[in-house]
């Protein structure tokens, strides 16, 4: 059986494809991008006023969005470093965490 190339993240192209998520299949968000611009020209198309004010609203909306995203950082730091500090007395002891195996990892 021939088996599919292992991406970054240890994971086969074809689950990452499958996944629906367009950062999992290229590692980027070109893409999404893509998708984002063709559906402005689609709305350009069939409502060019509205095409036009979501072009200039736009990067207001990212500015007000701003707080919120340094915000959502600073939580998923603190929620890390609470993880990591609760986890001391156990990696002290000599735990260590189960390396991640996906799906196709017990055929190799």
């Amino acid at each position: 059986m021939r088996r599919l190339p292992v991406h970054a993240e240890g994971r086969n192209l074809l689950s990452a494809a499958t996944s629906g998520s367009a950062y999992d299949a290229f590692g980027s968000s070109e893409l999404k991008t893509l998708f984002a611009v063709v559906a402005w020209c689609i709305l350009f198309v069939l409502c060019w006023p509205l095409a036009l004010l979501v072009l200039v609203l736009w990067p207001l909306v990212w500015l007000v969005a701003l707080p919120f995203r340094l915000v959502g950082i600073t939580f998923t730091a603190l929620f890390a470093f609470l993880q990591a500090l609760l986890f001391l007395p156990a990696r002290l002891l000599g735990w260590r965490p189960r390396q991640a195996q996906g799906p196709h990892a017990a055929a190799a």
